[in-house]
């Protein structure tokens, strides 16, 4: 044995040891000395200014001031500044600190110890605290920022997404119905946000009951003699209805005014209506028309149901959403992200004006690394960076608890039929070429042409072509939908089936009337309120014999309850999983007590096959962060475009 000076014990441990265990000799190292060695990193400690664990009795913003402490820590111990003196006193990286052996580098030291003795304590914005926390990479310290330490009722907002500091208030009285214990939850959390003046999304999975939550929390604020004003909600035009009808049902004593349809006040008159009422309904459409009526109120709160309506910062409707004036904001959607990253940053301005910074900041931040290099890291700091305001439970959550019946979702494989097969390679000859030869702008409107035209052919050729030809035996699809209804029929069960085209939807429509001799339901985006309100109604009356339901995937896809059916075929395709899964929840959601059975249909051998196997691959990644649209295929070369649109040998049915 011999001893060592600290210097040469670094030395050892840093660079002989690897070199003696390279050549096979043993080494027997300390146990603190691992791959996995602490290394400095500094807490910041944020608390009320008055020092209270109630939340304030007035409203706050993210720009309100809050009391911080930083911290320096070590292997999750906090380093007093005396320590850290002394350690950059001794410059050297090997140290002892409080009894034990550790490994700390000059440059961090310095850069601690400068950074506290600046700016140790002091007050700073709510949304400069978070931001300093969850966008570390821009401090100045020069040391990882590993974790933010909230006290008193800023520990509800900073803490966990669940709610679980959050406290907990029972159901309402006044609600007409039984609510589940993390509906309860849910509404606690909108209800402290509310409290504490910030905006909130609720972003349950569809079917776990948004909608009662919202009226929960309206029962609550008339249960506590709040004076306040009414709340505005702004729903698509096909949920105006819905909403009616489970206000009515669930909380009989609020009142309800619907601002739509041509019969709707205006002015002085609207102004003086909606102050007698506890909720508005209105719809996305009219909060951009009637803008100036609209924000004559002082809205206690504005709602957005379905909020990825507003998921194109730069529309009208979402311009004119953003512009109204309200106390609180809360936004309710299932699918906070469809297709891109921008979207949640226009939920989140809404909800918190600025807190995401700016759209082009936002995208440089965190839409280009995460959509574009899957960058893990920039993913987990977005996650906790909207945590606070997004509350996200899924019915496969253990707590939630909802006791729902199985869903088994299988693909239906169907073989085009010659006619369909003729058609299809003479799409791909002649839009091949066009497109090699584009370039910019008009590629990409081509290849979506392409899409569009491709995926008509797969479902009938009399949808391609248009010309109101007969329907019989000219399509794999719609002879296996013909079979596979009749099946369904003769169960006893319901069905609904989506489409995106609003012309497949007439000829499915008339198919199945004329195949099954049965009255088929049908949904799209000209279908008047009324209509809507009254087909949801008869297809939900089981007295009512209406067991088959077509619906346009825009229309009928989202904010629906329509439990009578357990069984869901996608006709076609949208090539969105988020879409999809909304759709589907229309049936599997509360309510429903039989195993729902989705049936996706695709054609084989054809692009939707293909395209169907490469979003399997991407699902993860939707599952994460980022939805899946159809834009990114316009980026495909011309040569994978070709492989894409190839048409396979085994894509037609044998005669």
């Amino acid at each position: 044995q011999f001893f060592l000076t600290t210097e040469e014990a670094y030395a050892f441990l840093r660079d002989v040891a690897p070199m003696l265990e390279s050549e096979g000799y043993g080494v027997w190292l300390p146990s603190w000395w691992g791959e996995d060695r602490p290394r400095l990193r500094m807490r910041l400690d944020v608390r009320p200014l008055d020092e209270g664990d109630a939340a304030p009795s007035t409203a706050i913003s993210l720009e309100s001031l809050v009391a911080f402490d930083w911290h320096v820590a070590l292997a999750g111990e906090d380093v007093s500044l005396e320590e850290l003196s002394r350690l950059a006193h001794a410059k050297q990286s090997l140290v002892q600190l409080r009894g034990k052996w550790t490994e700390v580098q000059p440059a961090d030291i310095r850069a601690a110890v400068n950074f506290i003795e600046e700016q140790q304590r002091g007050r700073m914005t709510l949304f400069e605290a978070m931001r300093q926390y969850y966008l570390a990479d821009d401090l100045e310290t020069g040391l990882p920022v590993a974790g933010l330490r909230a006290h008193g009722w800023l520990e509800s907002v900073l803490g966990s997404s669940d709610g679980a500091a959050i406290e907990l208030v029972d159901q309402p009285p006044a609600f007409q119905g039984e609510m589940r214990p993390y509906q309860c939850k849910g509404m606690s959390w909108m209800r402290f946000l509310s409290r504490v003046g910030l905006g909130g999304c609720l972003a349950d999975d569809m079917g776990l009951g948004k909608t009662i939550q919202m009226i929960a929390l309206w029962l609550h604020e008339k249960q506590e003699n709040l004076d306040v004003g009414p709340s505005l909600l702004v729903v698509p035009t096909s949920l105006v209805g819905n909403w009616q009808r489970e206000v009515e049902r669930f909380a009989p004593s609020l009142s309800v005014m619907v601002h739509h349809g041509l019969e709707r006040l205006s002015g002085p008159a609207f102004v003086d209506e909606a102050k007698r009422h506890s909720v508005v309904v209105s719809t996305y459409a009219l909060t951009h028309r009637d803008f100036d009526h609209l924000n004559a109120v002082e809205w206690h709160r504005i709602v957005l149901d379905e909020a990825q309506n507003i998921k194109n910062p730069a529309a009208k409707q979402s311009v004119a959403v953003r512009s109204l004036r309200a106390v609180h904001r809360l936004a309710l959607t299932g699918t906070p992200i469809e297709n891109r990253l921008s979207e949640l940053w226009s939920i989140l301005d809404f909800l918190n004006p600025g807190y995401l910074g700016s759209a082009g900041d936002f995208r440089r931040r965190f839409a280009v690394p995460i959509e574009r290099h899957h960058d893990s890291d920039r993913s987990e700091r977005l996650r906790h960076l909207i945590r606070p305001f997004v509350l996200r439970r899924r019915k496969s959550d253990p707590s939630i608890e909802v006791d729902l019946p199985d869903k088994m979702e299988m693909k239906v494989y169907c073989n085009l039929t010659r006619e369909q097969a003729s058609l299809y390679e003479a799409v791909v000859n002649d839009m091949l070429g066009e497109i090699d030869r584009s370039q910019g702008m008009r590629r990409r409107g081509l290849i979506l042409a392409a899409l569009v035209k491709l995926k008509q052919v797969c479902n009938h050729p009399a949808q391609f072509l248009g010309d109101g030809s007969s329907l019989p035996e000219r399509s794999g699809k719609c002879d296996r939908l013909t079979e596979m209804t009749e099946e369904v029929l003769a169960e006893g069960d319901a069905a609904l089936i989506f489409t995106q085209y609003r012309q497949m939807g007439d000829l499915l429509v008339r198919l199945l009337r004329d195949r099954l001799g049965r009255n088929v339901l049908y949904l799209h985006g000209g279908t008047p309120r009324k209509a809507r309100d009254r087909m949801v109604e008869d297809f939900q009356d089981e007295g009512v014999d209406t067991p088959l339901f077509v619906l346009s995937l825009k229309a009928g896809g989202f904010g629906l309850n329509l439990t009578a059916a357990n069984h869901v075929f996608h006709f076609d395709r949208w090539w969105n999983p988020a879409v999809e899964d909304q759709a589907t929840d229309r049936v599997h959601r509360l309510g429903q007590t039989r195993r729902v059975q989705v049936h996706k249909f695709v054609c084989l051998g054809t692009l939707e096959e293909r395209v169907d196997a490469l979003l399997e691959e991407k699902r993860s990644l939707a599952d994460n962060i980022v939805g899946s649209g159809e834009n990114w295929l316009t980026e495909l070369s011309t040569d994978q475009l070709r492989d894409l649109f190839a048409l396979s040998q085994d894509a037609v049915a044998e005669c």
